[in-house]
């Protein structure tokens, strides 16, 4: 405890990486007081009466939990930064299959340049949108009541509001990774899921009758979240040697590393897919909301407990972790890098032998990473099917404990990496966070 306090003191002595938190913490504070701003035509008082009585074990409450509620509270952020997630993996999936989009990966800082743009295109276009469903989805049923202005002027400001919004928060996110400490977007989704534990713990705490039930209960949330840590920071070190090369007076190589892949190459991305096509469904019948046999259909599809519901999902992040795997992480040009440097697996020939060794390798730790993610990603509907209630229950896995398993160790890294560039001692002194060395 004594070196966690002398590590938190050596960071408001660095001068730089003090204003580099003061900074990303006010525009957090910023983006959370969005949530609260309602919707030009919305009754607040109303809604939050109508929300009270509703049932959060539904898929819109699992996308409340994204956005820190601003969804429920058709707040101008409702839609959060979501949009630029779904832009950002379209982009990304084009990349690998695309020609366009290939040769702009080649160009370096001018086709990131170029990317970064058209995201921001796709992101206006998809909340536009999504901005029509949301205002269609609160007109009618029992929100209804609580729109208060003609419903074609609702929904023509509810787009330009929403789509406003969430460029605004994109824009918050990159000033956060590019003046702030790093990863914005992703501090943004953190704290949009953190916004809403506190609440939903005292929520179970009073639930439950019984503290020891209750203790058991963080006990398993603990437990859950160490197994997350350890698949998230496993990984596979495969030695490879390197020829010594004689220029000059200098010798180079003659050493042996490692390379590093992880059983979980492709993190949170998979949930994230898969939430995305279950969301589909749903958008989908929020634009037919008279017809019967289109609500049933989203009914089936919004019900995060349900076992059809859970085997899909599961069986669905499975196939992306391998379709993710494939695409982040390529053999053929991890054996060409190495052939170029002159480096080389013992026992494995260079070029395409070395291609297949890691190809093979990689496909067998991502079994293991697939089942566990997607086991990690249905706990939440085990939790509710225990007792445990929904809004706590969503914090037992899926996406927001990977979430916040990921961005808690990348933020550390980013500080201690600071930290250690100015000769102080981190948080890691004696741990295993991966980057340190």
């Amino acid at each position: 405890m004594a070196g966690f306090t002398e590590s938190l003191r050596n960071i408001w002595k660095i001068e730089d990486l003090r204003k580099r938190i003061i900074y990303t913490l006010s525009l957090l504070i910023v983006y959370r007081f969005g949530a609260f701003v309602t919707l030009p035509g919305v009754d607040a008082s109303i809604l939050a009466n109508i929300n009270q009585t509703r049932d959060a074990n539904d898929l819109f409450g699992f996308i409340d939990m994204f956005v820190g509620g601003a969804f429920s509270a058709a707040g101008i952020f409702a839609l959060g930064i979501m949009p630029y997630i779904t832009a950002s993996i379209i982009i990304q999936l084009m990349g690998a299959v695309v020609p366009y989009f290939q040769k702009l990966q080649r160009e370096g800082e001018e086709g990131r340049r170029k990317i970064t743009q058209l995201t921001r295109y796709g992101t206006i276009l998809i909340t536009a949108v999504q901005s029509i469903g949301f205002a269609i989805n609160l007109m009618y049923g029992v929100t209804g009541q609580a729109v208060i202005i003609p419903r074609t002027f609702f929904i023509v400001s509810t787009v330009i509001v929403l789509t406003a919004g969430t460029m605004f928060v994109m824009w918050l996110g990159e000033r956060i990774t590019e003046d702030g400490i790093g990863n914005g977007i992703s501090l943004i989704i953190m704290i949009s899921i953190i916004a809403s534990l506190p609440q939903s713990l005292i929520n179970e705490f009073e639930l439950k009758s019984n503290l020891f039930i209750f203790l058991i209960e963080i006990g398993v949330f603990a437990l859950v979240t160490a197994g997350v840590v350890l698949v998230t920071q496993g990984m596979r070190r495969i030695p490879v040697q390197y020829a010594k090369r004689v220029v000059g007076r200098k010798v180079y190589g003659g050493t042996t590393q490692y390379l590093p892949l992880r059983v979980n190459a492709a993190g949170v991305m998979p949930i994230i897919f898969a939430q995305s096509i279950m969301f589909v469904p749903a958008t989908i019948a929020s634009f037919f909301p008279d017809s019967v046999s289109m609500q049933q259909f989203g009914a089936w599809f919004t019900d995060i407990s349900g076992v059809g519901y859970s085997i899909v999902f599961f069986l669905i992040c499975v196939f992306f972790t391998y379709f993710y795997t494939a695409i982040a992480v390529n053999p053929k040009e991890m054996a060409d890098t190495m052939k170029r440097q002159g480096g080389f697996i013992p026992g494995i020939r260079p070029g395409k032998q070395t291609s297949e060794f890691i190809d093979n390798i990689l496909t067998r730790i991502t079994l293991p990473g697939a089942i566990f993610l997607g086991f990690v990603a249905i706990l939440p509907a085990f939790a509710i099917r225990a007792g445990i209630s929904a809004g706590f229950a969503l914090f037992f896995g899926g996406t927001s404990l990977l979430i916040l398993v990921g961005v808690a160790l990348d933020t550390l890294q980013q500080i201690e990496s600071h930290l250690l560039m100015r000769h102080y001692d981190g948080f890691m002194k004696t741990g295993r966070v991966r980057g340190r060395r």
